[in-house]
C-alpha cells in the first residue's frame, strides 16, 4: 500500500501517468477519500498528459486517523457563525497543504499544478498562498474563500451535509444516496452510481470519528480573502450554476479576488463531478494548465 511520511502522519496516495509529464495533485473535499476522484477522470487526465497524484486526506481512507483527538465541533460552528474568537481546533487548512507539499517532496516534484473539489478547493487555495514556490497552477473547483458572507447553502443541503452517518453498511448507502441527490447535479444524477460510490467508500474505510475534525477545520481556519488577493499564481475557478451546497457566489468570489484569475461557471452542475460534464471540466483544466508560468 503506497504511504508517504507527510506532516508527522501518512498518507495513502496514488499515481496515473507518466512521471516525466508536468504533476497534477488532485485534493479531495470534506470527508471523501480517493474514490471521490473517478478512477477514469483520474485516467483521462493523464491520458492527456499529466501525471496525476491523488490521495487521502488525513482522517479519511487509507490514511492517518487521529483516533482520540477531541473537538468541540459545536463550539467552533458557534464561533464561525458569529464572527468571535475561534476555540481551538486539531487542524487547519493550512496543516492540510503542509501534507500535499510533503506528498510532493515524498515523490521528489519540485512543484505541480493543484487542484481541489469543495473543501479540497480551500486546501489548494491555503497550499499556493503559503507556498507559492511549489505551485504552478490552482484549480479551485466547486469551493470558497472561507469568509462567512460567501458560505451559503441551501438548508437542506447543508442539513444532509452535516447529518450523522448511520454505521450500518444498508443505512449508509441510503444516507447517501439521499444526500448526493440533494446536492448533486438535478440533471445528471444517477442513484445506481451513487450507491455504489457509497458502497465502496464504507467498503474501503469507514471512519466516521474523522468528519468533526475535517468539519472544524474547514469552519476554523479563518477566510483567505487577504491571501488570494495578494496571490501570484495562474487560478482557474470552476463552479456549478445550480450548486446548492456552495452556491456559485462562493466561486465568483474566489475568482474576483485573485488576480488575473479565470471563472468557469458550468451549467447542469450542482456539488459534483457528473461525468457528462468530465470533458468540459478535463479540458479546463488541460488548458489552464498548459498555458501556466513554469516555476522552478
Amino acid at each position: 500500500m503506497p504511504l508517504a511520511p507527510a506532516n508527522g502522519i501518512e498518507l495513502y496516495y496514488e499515481t496515473h501517468g507518466d512521471p516525466a509529464d508536468p504533476a497534477l495533485l488532485l485534493v479531495n473535499g470534506f470527508s471523501s477519500q480517493i474514490l471521490g476522484w473517478f478512477e477514469g477522470f483520474r485516467e483521462q487526465l493523464a491520458e492527456r498528459g499529466r501525471f496525476v497524484v491523488s490521495f487521502d486526506n488525513r482522517d479519511v481512507g487509507l490514511s492517518t486517523h487521529l483516533d482520540g483527538v477531541e473537538v468541540d465541533l459545536a463550539a467552533v460552528t458557534k464561533a464561525f457563525a458569529a464572527g468571535t474568537a475561534m476555540p481551538p481546533v486539531p487542524y487547519t487548512m493550512s496543516t492540510f497543504g503542509d501534507d500535499a507539499v510533503d506528498l510532493l517532496d515524498h515523490l521528489g516534484i519540485p512543484a505541480a499544478h493543484i487542484a481541489g473539489v469543495s473543501m479540497g478547493g480551500m486546501i489548494v487555495q491555503q497550499m499556493a498562498i503559503d507556498h507559492p514556490q511549489r505551485v504552478l497552477s490552482m484549480t479551485s473547483i466547486m469551493s470558497t474563500t472561507g469568509e462567512r458572507g460567501y458560505f451559503e447553502a441551501t438548508p437542506e443541503a447543508m442539513a444532509a451535509l452535516t447529518a450523522p452517518w448511520p454505521t450500518d453498511r444498508e443505512g449508509f448507502i441510503a444516507a447517501g444516496v439521499a444526500s448526493r441527490k440533494i446536492s448533486a447535479s438535478r440533471r445528471y444524477f444517477d442513484p445506481d452510481s451513487a450507491a455504489k460510490l457509497q458502497a465502496d467508500s464504507y467498503d474501503r474505510m469507514f471512519y466516521p470519528e474523522g468528519l468533526d475534525r475535517q468539519m472544524a477545520a474547514v469552519r476554523g481556519s479563518g477566510h483567505r480573502a487577504e491571501g488570494l488577493r495578494n496571490l501570484g499564481v495562474p487560478t482557474l475557478v470552476v463552479h456549478g450554476r445550480e450548486d446548492p451546497l456552495i452556491m456559485p457566489n462562493g466561486g465568483e468570489r474566489t475568482a474576483e479576488l485573485v488576480p488575473g484569475a479565470n471563472l468557469l461557471l458550468v451549467g447542469d452542475m450542482g456539488h459534483d463531478l457528473p461525468k457528462p460534464q468530465w470533458p468540459i471540466i478535463i479540458d479546463a483544466i488541460i488548458s489552464h494548465t498548459a498555458h501556466a508560468d513554469s516555476r522552478p
